[in-house]
């Protein structure tokens, strides 16, 4: 539970200012936000499509900025995808619990304060040094829009893959939050009711209830569920759920296990080479 919703941008911002790819740094969903400076830093954002002005200049994501003292650093509303992240050269300081910074809401600890950011908060970087200009390669910048392709395999309680509608289109309800999103769409019907025994889940499961909604996990998802899991959405794409939004649109690519863990180590590959320290 908790981290990152897209620990790919959260890693792509924090490599830009010389940071570990787990360093803690700020996640923006929705938008807007404005943070001033009172010393001099180096930004980055990265993750969705948003505005970024500093010092009331249009900037650029995916590159490291320079800020001065005094400067404002506005994020605009996120229009594509849901989440950015602004990461510092600095180290962010925060509360940890069980070894991390992350900030868990629902039950109100890590982060500062174990809750969301509120106007007029001051936050503390300590060893901020300078690093040299960088930018995200080309090849990393993944496209964030309304609709996402998602590949999976098949969980536990569909046993035959073909009665699952792969050519459908799926779509996100405005219910939604960092512990699941509600999916409308034709799931297939099972004769049990829709209910199952409880069993572990984790982030990327899909479940359906007996009214037929599927219900997506993300990273705050609970880990013991009773609705029937259909389909599980595989480590590689994992980090696309963060970006989803009320409105987005779904097609789902069935993979086999071992298909799955070609493309997990193939998309590994490709972030590795540029951020060493990162695993999906």
């Amino acid at each position: 539970m908790s981290g990152p919703a897209d620990a790919v941008s959260m890693a792509l911002a924090n490599r830009l200012v010389g940071r570990e790819a787990s360093a803690p740094c700020l996640e923006i969903t929705y938008g807007p936000a404005s943070f001033r400076f009172g010393a001099p830093a180096q930004i980055s954002v990265a993750g969705g499509a948003a505005s970024v002005r500093v010092g009331g200049i249009q900037r650029a994501a995916h590159v490291t900025l320079d800020v001065q003292a005094g400067d404002d650093v506005e994020i605009g509303a996120v229009t594509a995808g849901a989440r950015v992240y602004l990461a510092l050269s600095g180290s962010l300081q925060a509360e940890t619990f069980l070894g991390s910074a992350s900030t868990y809401l629902p039950a109100g600890f890590g982060g500062f304060e174990g809750r969301a950011l509120r106007k007029g908060d001051r936050l503390e970087i300590a060893d901020a040094p300078s690093v040299p200009l960088a930018e995200t390669p080309g090849s990393l910048r993944l496209p964030v829009g309304g609709s996402f392709a998602l590949r999976v395999v098949a969980g536990p309680d569909l046993p035959e893959p073909d009665g699952f509608p792969w050519t459908d289109n799926f779509s996100v309800t405005p219910r939604l939050s960092r512990m699941g999103a509600e999916i409308e769409g034709r799931f297939p019907v099972r004769s049990n009711n829709g209910l199952a025994p409880s069993s572990a889940v984790f982030p990327g499961a899909l479940q359906v209830t007996p009214e037929g909604r599927g219900f997506l996990l993300l990273a705050d998802g609970q880990t013991t569920g009773g609705y029937p899991h259909l389909l599980q959405v595989i480590r590689a794409d994992r980090h696309l759920l963060g970006q989803l939004r009320p409105g987005s649109r779904l097609r789902f690519l069935h993979r086999t296990q071992d298909r799955a863990e070609e493309d997990l180590r193939a998309k590994q590959a490709v972030l590795e080479a540029w951020m060493p320290d990162f695993r999906l």
